[in-house]
């Protein structure tokens, strides 16, 4: 193990690039042709039903730029920096295995399934695939998760935006500039080229002239918005990009934003490349067994459910049975963007664990120590005492100590990286503010697709009461649904309960990833994909197991000794309506697998059934 520590951090990188470029060539391409026997012949959902709103056949680059926006959240950056606590290894070998074999796969089997079935949603997959009663269960399940999903992601977005002027122009700056490309992009034809270079450079202008801007004190007065304001901004923005077409905001905005966050990874990557700093964290640390300070429990099974979408996410698969199946021009391009997107958020997760872990592990642990807490930590652990942050916390210029929750750790990690390249040690807050408005973008881009996608499970719920909202046009229907879901969530983001949610968020998203894996599997099998079936069973089994394993550690080991009830009552509820989902789907399985079948590769309309229900 000791040949493991102190390595360069240009080995992680130069693995990751080779591992992922041989996934894409040869197992991707394997998954799209073989398992799923991707066919341009077909129609997509995209030009069956285009009406110029949600379903709006789109360029693939422009449609790619908006899925790796869409579920490229805070995930992949805060996952992997609190997963360091266990040391780089762990964290490194989950993101490149679990991307591979399982968000990859994950990924593309769901935005298959939801384009043969009309780009509808996973619990509408769920009740044609397995049955009424399991695709109700999974529906409810579905909106539970993505309601503390959004919630968590908007606390997270606030902690990093509230009183940062500069940040917070830079993210606003992108809404207009969104809609200028969106409209050129829609009345000008063949002008993504040109709309994507207006919009990025009106984007680096807007990123470096509003450094200057908001030196004016009128200007910084104006963009300094307490928690409170912004509580309310974010949930009033998640609604308005969920009714506006997705052409005119939505699209355009998350495609502007995919610029910024792959060029600030290529940045980062090239930084490394530059400096080629020596990984500072060992490759396993004494809190493999529970008891750290950030993460209570024992690497295994916590690493799985705490790095969620570097690796394989739940909350992709509402993406995938969302807005995305809704764009796609043809289908193979489930390929590129489906595993091409989820191979993009596995380096970046791992850009983001390595820029963590190039701190002094000191460092590392003093940010993400609690205050109250620390003290005692240092106590049992007086090798672990700050080396520079106090360093750190003068160039930047607020104190860096107890700045819990990834984010800030990640700031620091790669403002420590951007220093050490020439000539640019002054530029230390320049670069640590960039990176706190950088993980903004990446969440805020979240909201917007998730609340979109949230309005669309809500309509179909409330179109089996009044069939009127199954009218995706019904403007009245479009407006009610967006309300009432984005209340939910923006009511828990105002009120500020959720502020402890993220145990729960990884226990949830994982479950959904899982969900989304096994129900779209009894479509393989329906299909009669015969041993292909297992390229997705087996992640899918796998990942539902592991995280029941870390939901009952979580609720009997943290949760209940610490009268956290209501957190643990919310945990349980998401793995029984999970469990629920999966009884149903594995009774399919063995139905199916029953029948001599004949191969059925059906499409569009409800599926004839071979067993009676």
């Amino acid at each position: 193990m000791e040949s493991l520590n102190n390595i360069n951090a240009l080995t992680l990188i130069f693995v990751s690039v080779l591992l992922f470029a041989i996934a894409y060539r040869f197992y991707g391409i394997f998954i799209a042709n073989k398992v799923l026997r991707l066919n341009d012949g077909n129609t997509t959902p995209a030009v069956e039903f285009a009406d110029g709103k949600d379903y709006v056949a789109t360029n693939k680059n422009v449609l790619f730029g908006h899925h790796f926006a869409a579920i490229a959240a805070a995930g992949p950056l805060v996952g992997p920096v609190l997963a360091a606590q266990f040391g780089y290894l762990p964290g490194a070998l989950w993101i490149l295995i679990g991307c591979v074999l399982g968000g990859g796969v994950h990924d593309m089997i769901v935005l298959f399934a939801s384009v043969r079935h009309k780009g509808q949603s996973l619990a509408t997959i769920a009740s044609k695939e397995i049955g009424k009663a399991t695709g109700t269960v999974a529906g409810f399940a579905i909106l539970f998760i993505l309601i503390l999903t959004l919630a968590g992601l908007s606390l997270a977005c606030i902690n990093a935006m509230h009183e940062a002027s500069w940040s917070l122009f830079t993210v606003v700056i992108t809404m207009p500039i969104a809609i200028i490309m969106g409209l050129i992009m829609r009345y000008k034809k063949n002008s993504v080229l040109f709309a994507s270079i207006l919009g990025g450079i009106l984007l680096v202008a807007g990123i470096i002239g509003g450094h200057t801007l908001m030196q004016n004190p009128t200007m910084n007065g104006l963009f300094s918005w307490d928690i409170k304001t912004i509580s309310i901004a974010i949930p009033l923005y998640g609604f308005i990009a969920s009714v506006l077409p997705v052409w005119l905001l939505l699209v355009p905005r998350d495609y502007l934003s995919t610029y910024l966050k792959i060029g600030t990874i290529i940045m980062l990557a090239i930084g490394v490349i530059v400096i080629h700093p020596t990984i500072q964290m060992p490759a396993i640390t004494a809190f493999v067994n529970g008891g750290g300070p950030i993460i209570g429990g024992p690497v295994l099974p916590f690493i799985f459910i705490v790095i969620a979408c570097g690796a394989i996410s739940g909350f992709h698969a509402v993406i995938a049975t969302g807005t995305t199946p809704k764009m796609l021009n043809k289908e193979r391009e489930i390929l590129f963007v489906g595993y091409g997107a989820m191979l993009v958020e596995g380096f970046v997760a791992l850009m983001a664990l390595i820029a963590a872990c190039t701190l002094m592990p000191g460092d590392y642990f003093a940010i993400n120590t609690p205050k109250e807490a620390y003290d005692s930590f240092l106590a049992a652990h007086p090798s672990l005492h700050g080396v520079d942050i106090d360093y750190y916390s003068q160039k930047i210029g607020i104190d860096l100590y107890g700045r819990t929750g990834g984010a800030v750790s990640l700031a620091v990690g790669m403002a420590h990286i951007f220093n050490k390249i020439p000539y640019m040690d002054q530029l230390t807050a320049y670069w640590y503010n960039f990176a706190i408005m950088f993980e903004a973008v990446f969440i805020l881009t979240a909201i917007d697709a998730g609340t979109r996608v949230g309005r669309f499970f809500l309509q179909e719920m409330l179109g089996s009461v009044v069939p009127k909202f199954n009218d995706k046009n019904w403007i009245p229907g479009i407006i009610i649904s967006s309300l009432l879901f984005t209340f939910a969530w923006g009511y828990l983001v105002y009120t500020g309960n959720v502020n402890s949610i993220w145990p729960l968020f990884g226990i949830s998203n994982q479950l959904l990833a899982a969900c989304g894996l096994i129900v779209c599997t009894t479509m393989l099998i329906r299909m009669n994909r015969g041993k292909y079936a297992l390229c997705s069973a087996i992640p899918g089994v796998f990942m539902a197991g592991i995280t029941f394993w870390a939901g009952y550690i979580q609720v009997t080991a943290i949760y209940i000794p610490k009268g956290q009830y209501l957190l643990a009552a919310l945990a349980v509820t998401a793995m029984v309506l999970m469990l629920i989902v999966f009884i149903g789907a594995f009774r399919k399985w063995y139905q199916l697998l029953q029948i001599n079948t004949t191969e059925i590769d059906h499409y569009g309309e409800p599926v004839k059934e071979l067993v009676e229900r």
